[in-house]
């Protein structure tokens, strides 16, 4: 285990050799609307890679501590608020809990699509970003706002 760097020192990255991979863990509770990290230190990059987070219509980020080992969820216990580059509690997370966020919130189309196996029962199977998945789906989840606007987009 190593310490992901953030304001708080609560984020540990752990390597799980089995389908995991590495991922993030908290070493406190948080209640819901808590901000769980502000990240810094981040960099605009021309293009999309499985290590960044879009923030803009065509806007990419590097350089996101922790966010880089977050997983998806279908049924997620953070969302990164883009604009500010928080990422904030949406629910209660006990320590010691993994944390995800749904990565459609983020990513309008993904640099590289894979099947997910997060086992929800709302389990959208293929992660491929926002544009692949209906209105209905979508409604479900909070988005930032350049996915919002990129939805209304003809």
């Amino acid at each position: 285990m190593t310490q992901a760097t953030s304001q708080r020192s609560v984020l540990l990255v752990v390597e799980d050799r089995g389908h995991k991979g590495k991922h993030v863990v908290t070493t406190m509770p948080f209640r819901a609307g808590a901000v769980v990290l502000q990240v810094t230190g981040h960099h605009a990059v021309p293009v999309a890679n499985r290590f960044t987070v879009q923030a803009g219509v065509g806007t990419h980020l590097a350089g996101i501590g922790p966010l880089t080992f977050m997983n998806h969820s279908c049924a997620p216990n953070v969302f990164i608020n883009t604009p500010d580059m928080t990422v904030t509690a949406i629910r209660d997370i006990a320590a010691g809990e993994e944390l995800s966020f749904f990565y459609p919130s983020t990513e309008w189309q993904m640099a590289e699509p894979f099947d997910c196996h997060c086992g929800a029962s709302s389990c959208i199977g293929r992660v491929a970003g926002a544009v692949n998945l209906p209105d209905d789906i979508l409604s479900r989840y909070l988005l930032n706002q350049h996915i919002q606007a990129l939805r209304r987009t003809p």
